[in-house]
C-alpha cells in the first residue's frame, strides 16, 4: 500500500493495516505524536482501531527534546 505521509509518497508492507501499525512500524509507538488521516485529527485511543486505505494522506507530528 501506499500512503501520502507528510507529503511524500511512501510504499509501507501489507502488515501496515491502521494507524497503530503505521506508527509502530515508524518506531513512534512509544512517543507523543499527533496524527492526522485525510484532515482528520485521530484520537490515540482510535489509533489500532484507524484503518489505512491505499493512497490515505497521512500527517505525523512528533516532538524532538533536545537543550
Amino acid at each position: 500500500m501506499t500512503l501520502v505521509i507528510n507529503g511524500e509518497a511512501i510504499a509501507v508492507p501489507d502488515e501496515v493495516k491502521t494507524v497503530g501499525d503505521l506508527l509502530a512500524h515508524f518506531r513512534l509507538e512509544n512517543k507523543l505524536c499527533i496524527v492526522e488521516v485525510n484532515v482528520r485529527i485521530i484520537q490515540k485511543h482510535e489509533y489500532e482501531t484507524t484503518a489505512l486505505c491505499d493512497g490515505d494522506r497521512v500527517e505525523i507530528v512528533h516532538f524532538v527534546g533536545g537543550g
